[in-house]
């Protein structure tokens, strides 16, 4: 009995150090990876980033073509816990805004899923996406300014347009016109990274 509890005690802190608390990404097709082939989205390329650097957070994609605010809502307690992630990265809302999806009703999700987030102890970054101009100026603009009022209110880290400097070039667009090729999702990461790495080196708590 005594041999069996050291062994538990010994082996115990290996338990804990060995999946350090990580990145969860919570997003749809533009962080799914839509139309590539393994490994080459922009969250892979996050923790290939990671790896080279010799950090230890482990990266979780969650993201699924479609999804929703709504969706997101559903699924993200059970993500967080299970994997118990230092910080959440949310990017959702890009297929809210294409059905046309009151912007009362998406601000009220994003709020309700970076509180969710807060709530369990996470660094959140919201990521923001914009929509195509057909949708009429009042709602496109309304649209991308709820992504920067929602971060403002929670005080949470943002990127405004997950999409800056890439979806205003075709040749890094795939031909449906709303997906990046795969040329342009280390641009992508670029995008993110600024606003996502101080909350890899944020002490805990913050």
């Amino acid at each position: 009995m005594i041999r069996l509890l050291l062994i538990c005690i010994l082996t115990f802190p290996a338990i804990v150090v060995a999946n350090p608390p990580g990145v969860l990404v919570l997003g749809d097709s533009l962080s799914a990876g839509y139309g590539l082939g393994p490994g080459e989205g922009w969250v892979s390329l996050l923790a290939e980033r990671l790896k080279a650097d010799g950090r230890a957070e482990t990266v979780v994609n969650a993201s699924v073509s479609g999804d929703t605010t709504a969706g997101g809502l559903t699924r993200l307690p059970s993500l967080l816990a299970r994997h118990r992630p230092a910080v959440l990265v949310i990017e959702l809302g890009a297929n809210d805004g294409l059905r046309g999806l009151g912007l009362a009703v998406i601000r009220q999700n994003l709020t309700r899923l970076v509180q969710l987030g807060q709530d369990s102890g996470c660094r959140v970054l919201l990521i923001g996406v914009r929509l195509p101009p057909n949708y009429g100026a009042s709602y496109t603009q309304g649209f991308q300014s709820l992504f920067g009022e929602v971060a403002e209110s929670l005080d949470v880290s943002l990127v405004p347009a997950l999409l800056a400097d890439v979806a205003e070039h075709w040749d890094l667009m795939q031909a449906d016109g709303l997906h990046p090729r795969a040329k342009a999702q280390g641009r992508i990461l670029d995008n993110v990274w600024p606003a996502l790495e101080p909350l890899l080196s944020a002490p805990e708590g913050h």
